[in-house]
């Protein structure tokens, strides 16, 4: 296990994200594809995509914080007040009628009414079976979403839990393609716990990048490759709490957040500004909270095209 840990950590690698060379594909075919292996595992997840009690809960937990950190970056892009209270995204579920009712009154309306008025079009890379897509289609500022994935047992999943709800359905379209097939541009792109699972994360970081309108904002989260990734989302995660599937996750494949800062300074000089890059863990019986240290463990970023 120790040789393991060597071989797969290195605490900051600068060609860990270097750019494949021309017409380098995986076995999918494709420089943003995922391998065999990892479509697979996933096309085995795909069925329990929706139990919110089965093999993917922490995702769905997880959700809550993203959508959190999305919402409130935005609202930030507008300038709200240092005294605008942003409400979490379950805040509804957790409170009395009275007391949402009074938050909503309370929240900053130009902010409010700034967001609403821009009607974002979303590109969500990597959708899975739709958990991150379908809350982002319930959000008042978006028009439309399009959810890309490889593996057709969860476009098959997420496609059949939308059309469920008649509130989303007609503002989701979900596609089984290669990221480097996508051709539109949108104002904003998502990039969820998807780069480290797939062989090239650079080829997914160019093309996400080159899919985003100017001033549109790309949003992405993965695992720093340190021992702790290593103990909380593989030993413990996956080998004796099992909260995460067994394999989901490889050491080898974590990218550390100053490599993805690295990234964006080599290949979009003066073009990018990183709004916001906070770290996430999860807390048993709790749920995953954010916190500052963004270079251990999970983490969440927003990034601006300039």
């Amino acid at each position: 296990m120790i040789r393991v840990l060597k071989r797969a950590y290195t605490k900051f690698n600068p060609e860990f994200l270097k750019p494949v060379s021309s017409g380098a594909t995986t076995s999918q075919g494709g420089s943003t594809a995922a391998s065999q292996d990892e479509v697979l595992h996933f096309t085995e997840l795909a069925p329990s995509w929706w139990d919110v009690s089965g093999p993917q809960r922490i995702l769905h937990k997880m959700n809550l914080a993203r959508m959190d950190f999305i919402q409130k970056t935005l609202r930030e892009q507008f300038k709200a007040g240092p005294d605008t209270y942003v409400p979490g995204f379950n805040y509804k579920e957790h409170l009395p009628a009275r007391v949402s009712t009074a938050i909503e009154q309370e929240l900053d309306q130009d902010v409010r009414s700034q967001l609403q008025k821009h009607k974002y079009r979303v590109l969500d890379i990597g959708c899975g079976g739709g958990i991150l897509t379908e809350s982002l289609a319930r959000m008042p500022f978006v028009s439309k979403v399009d959810g890309v994935d490889l593996t057709p047992e969860c476009i098959e999943v997420a496609r059949g839990h939308a059309e469920k709800d008649p509130l989303v359905k007609n503002k989701l379209n979900y596609q089984l393609v290669p990221l480097e097939d996508v051709t539109e541009n949108y104002d904003l792109v998502t990039c969820m716990e998807m780069l480290e699972h797939v062989d090239q994360p650079s080829e997914i970081l160019r093309h996400a990048w080159n899919r985003l309108n100017r001033g549109g904002v790309l949003f992405l989260s993965t695992i720093n490759r340190d021992p702790i990734s290593w103990f909380t989302t593989i030993f413990v995660a996956e080998r004796v709490i099992k909260v995460v599937p067994s394999g989901t996750h490889h050491l080898s494949k974590y990218i550390n957040s100053e490599e993805i800062e690295q990234w964006f300074k080599d290949e979009c000089a003066g073009q990018y500004q990183v709004l916001d890059c906070k770290g996430t863990m999860y807390v048993p019986l709790k749920g995953w909270a954010i916190h500052e240290c963004s270079g251990i463990g999970n983490y969440i970023m927003a990034v601006k095209k300039l």
